[in-house]
């Protein structure tokens, strides 16, 4: 995923571009997961929010993009999950929200949603 573009990836096959997508989802959950122990040093939090913004940023580029071939409406609900989660990241450096629960929540329900 890093190396290529989303559009080569997806144009590969779109069951090797969704498995993709679940190991990045896989591994953004489990750093959060981690960063959330009580013992978690600050650089795996902050190892993790940029993770989780990074791929989120990734998937709204592509989402944005008029080819995508995702409807409309849908695009346009997981650009808004996506903002939603980078803006909860932020919170969570800043100090202004308690933990990863929610986030991790979310990102399992649209990990679990790529079949």
């Amino acid at each position: 995923m890093y190396g290529a573009s989303y559009a080569e990836i997806m144009d590969e096959s779109p069951a090797l571009a969704r498995e993709r997508e679940r190991a990045a989802f896989d591994q953004a959950i489990d750093l959060m997961k981690r960063a959330e122990a009580a013992d978690a040093p600050p650089e795996l939090r902050q190892e993790a929010t940029s993770f989780l913004q990074r791929l989120w940023s990734l998937l709204i580029d592509d989402l944005a993009n008029p080819e995508n071939a995702l409807s409309t409406e849908l695009r346009a609900d997981l650009i808004s999950i996506g903002l939603w989660n980078m803006s909860r990241a932020d919170q969570i450096l800043r100090g202004d929200a308690a933990g990863f629960e929610a986030l991790i929540y979310v990102n399992t329900l649209v990990r679990d949603g790529l079949q």
